[in-house]
């Protein structure tokens, strides 16, 4: 059976407040993707993980290790492991990752560095202070928590200077953007994921076209990408461009599927059936699919298992753009 929600849910929050994430993660293993990439430190503009993508393999150990518990006598102590909580993160005991997990995971934000340096960007990084974005928990309701915690991000952006973001998730993009400005006074940051800024640098145009790349994909829209913040068309062009052949899978775009996240900490058993639902469609239009979200990423691919095989949308860009 499931683990009490009530008290999962408190346990992710309370490891926001205390923690400045709902799955605490040490600095070096949340900065290791910028070793031997000499980003300068803060700056007017800056590329924000909100720790999405390196946060992914400790998630899913997690959702195991729950999975597990659930179905033991251990089940019937998560209020004491709450408690335990507030002086132990007890999380770090439950997922320990393996250093390629978080290798494959860690890929992706040095993919966007490459490109974006290739597009002309000046930025830096944030480093130890590139803060999670409080996603999960507003996901959740926890409101009062990511308010506080939302004022933590804006202070550590005011004291960079920071002006203008460039995201890299969804989630992290739909906060900083769009639920920011409406819980922050004062909050003026400028937020693009990197895909809008590869597009407005002239990527998938005459002026940057990539390596052609042989073969046909289908494409995975995010849910918050394609509903919340516009970004449908800027993935499609710099796929076309790169020289793939795109495929829609039923229910695209705007009214793409979800693929069962982000609530798979609460409800595995009802995410991986989303996922395998989503799985199904993508699979009735090819072989090899696009995301462009951490969390689409692992529950599809894991949902498809050896029958299909998926791809972060950075790996291809990088391959035609940068190669």
């Amino acid at each position: 059976m499931p683990l009490a929600t009530g008290d999962v849910i408190g346990i992710l929050g309370d490891n926001l407040r205390l923690r400045e994430s709902v799955l605490p993660l040490p600095a070096k293993v949340a900065t290791k993707w910028t070793e031997g990439l000499g980003l300068p430190r803060g700056g007017e503009t800056v590329l924000y993980t909100g720790m999405m993508y390196q946060l992914i393999p400790y998630i899913e150990g997690l959702v195991k290790a729950e999975i597990k518990m659930g179905d033991s006598w251990l089940g019937k102590y998560t209020k004491l492991g709450r408690k335990v909580n507030q002086f132990v993160n007890v999380s770090a005991f439950m997922a320990r990752p393996s250093a390629e997990e978080r290798a494959r995971y860690d890929q992706v934000p040095i993919n966007v560095v490459h490109l974006l340096r290739k597009a002309g960007v000046q930025f830096g990084a944030l480093y130890e202070d590139d803060l999670y974005s409080g996603a999960l928990a507003y996901d959740l309701g926890l409101d009062e928590v990511v308010v506080e915690h939302a004022r933590k991000v804006h202070a550590v952006l005011k004291k960079y200077g920071v002006k203008t973001v460039i995201t890299i998730d969804p989630h992290t993009t739909t906060m900083l953007r769009s639920t920011y400005p409406k819980i922050l006074k004062g909050y003026d940051v400028e937020v693009k994921s990197y895909l809008e800024v590869l597009a407005e640098q002239g990527f998938g145009g005459n002026g940057h076209s990539g390596r052609k790349l042989d073969g046909e994909v289908v494409l995975h829209d995010s849910c918050v990408f394609a509903r919340y913040e516009d970004v449908v068309d800027e993935p499609r062009e710099l796929l076309a461009a790169a020289g793939l052949t795109l495929r829609d899978p039923e229910n695209t775009g705007r009214q793409t599927w979800c693929c069962g996240g982000p609530v798979e900490s609460l409800y595995p058993a009802k995410a991986a059936a989303n996922a395998e639902k989503r799985v199904a469609q993508l699979r009735e239009a090819g072989c090899d699919a696009v995301t462009m979200c951490p969390m689409c990423f692992v529950n599809l691919s894991n949902a498809a298992g050896s029958t299909m095989r998926f791809k972060d949308i950075s790996e291809y860009l990088r391959e035609a753009y940068t190669s």
